[in-house]
């Protein structure tokens, strides 16, 4: 994860009837005090090298009590509308989050967490930077809401860089595209009843990040607080994605994630112990889908005391070529919002699609 950017997600909620300055000193409050739950995420990272004679380094998190960043922003003239409305994201959504562009091995002089209020014309937008390094999409929510919760409640209170890739993302258009509850249910039918076997080709690469407490035996705690995530990858030909129906896609992903079980990931572990490695941004080919994020985070769930929020962002970290990030519809029920990053001309072909604009909707209300 050192060569990742860090995890960085926020909410947009109309303006409160609480002054912004009181909102600001509300949530300095009460994540003070969240922090005292969460002591890595106000610790940094430390690199040891146990044996000079040995190329290997020992990182780890020093809970060190050295602190969480909070910052106060104003978006200038930027309205609730002016984020949910336009077509593609706005790039004054990145603005939203600090730092920019850093990956998780910063985490030895940057903080693990940094937050950001900013103040929109008639709203606010509570942003939040996290090192995964500290935990996976999981743990992050696990935070956010425990945070929202102790909020509401009115609670007082270097190095080798030879492993390290600074990835730069290319020009994109990032869109959002809602599926509806009832879309959902008219795919899934879909695939069940086109389930069934049919078919110097370009190889594709469908990777998801797929959580792993309930797959493993004994189960980890749904509480667990750090890492507990792997990529599992699809290969297929482009040939074989094109040539066969939403039946065979459906199976094909459904035995990847079927074979991940407890001793796949055990297996993986102990392949990463005897030799170790770091994800890069740059290893994802320009054929390659890469999901993550969940529809099953209980995003919707963080009140801070303000009312639900209008929708769910993410930050300008790991976005590439491929890049999709999955959020639960606002409305529940079982509705999906899929993120989609892709090169512009790849988006307007993705556009033209008509199967599956027809499954979607891309009004601003999500």
């Amino acid at each position: 994860m050192l060569s990742v950017h860090y995890i960085q997600k926020g909410l947009l909620f109309h303006r409160p009837t609480l002054p912004v300055p009181a909102i600001a000193d509300a949530l300095q409050t009460s994540l003070s005090v969240a922090l005292r739950h969460f002591p890595p995420l106000a610790g940094r990272l430390v690199t040891e090298k146990p044996d000079e004679d040995d190329d290997r380094v020992l990182i780890y998190i020093d809970c060190n009590d050295t602190g969480a960043e909070f910052t106060r922003a104003v978006a200038d003239g930027a309205s609730v509308a002016d984020v949910l409305t336009p077509r593609d994201v706005p790039d004054f959504v990145k603005s939203f989050f600090t730092p920019d562009a850093a990956v998780n091995h910063d985490g030895h002089t940057l903080p693990l967490l940094s937050v950001q209020l900013t103040e929109l014309v008639d709203g606010v937008f509570v942003g939040c930077s996290f090192n995964h390094v500290v935990g996976d999409g999981t743990s992050f929510w696990h935070f956010f809401n425990a945070w929202a919760e102790i909020c509401r409640a009115g609670v007082g209170g270097a190095e080798p860089d030879k492993f390290i890739e600074r990835f730069s993302s290319p020009v994109l258009r990032e869109r959002i595209f809602h599926f509806s509850a009832e879309s959902i249910a008219a795919l899934k039918a879909k695939a069940k009843r086109e389930n069934s076997a049919t078919s110097a080709a370009t190889i594709s690469s469908f990777q998801s990040a797929i959580e792993n407490r309930s797959r493993l035996r004994p189960r980890l705690s749904a509480d667990y607080f750090g890492n507990a995530i792997n990529a599992a990858p699809t290969m297929s030909t482009a040939g074989e994605v094109l040539g066969n129906d939403l039946g065979w896609a459906a199976r094909t992903l459904n035995r990847m994630v079927a074979a991940h079980d407890d001793g796949a990931i055990r297996q993986w572990l102990e392949r990463w112990l005897e030799a170790p490695m770091t994800y890069w941004l740059s290893g994802f080919g320009v054929y390659s889908i890469m999901v993550g994020s969940s529809p099953r985070f209980d995003m919707y769930g963080c009140e801070f005391g303000w009312g639900r929020a209008v929708a769910a962002r993410s930050g300008p970290a790991t976005k590439f070529d491929g890049k999709v990030t999955a959020y639960p519809g606002r409305e529940g029920g079982g509705s999906v919002v899929l993120e989609i990053c892709l090169k512009p001309e790849y988006m307007a072909a993705f556009e033209a699609d008509p199967e599956f604009m027809s499954a979607v909707s891309v009004s601003g209300d999500v």
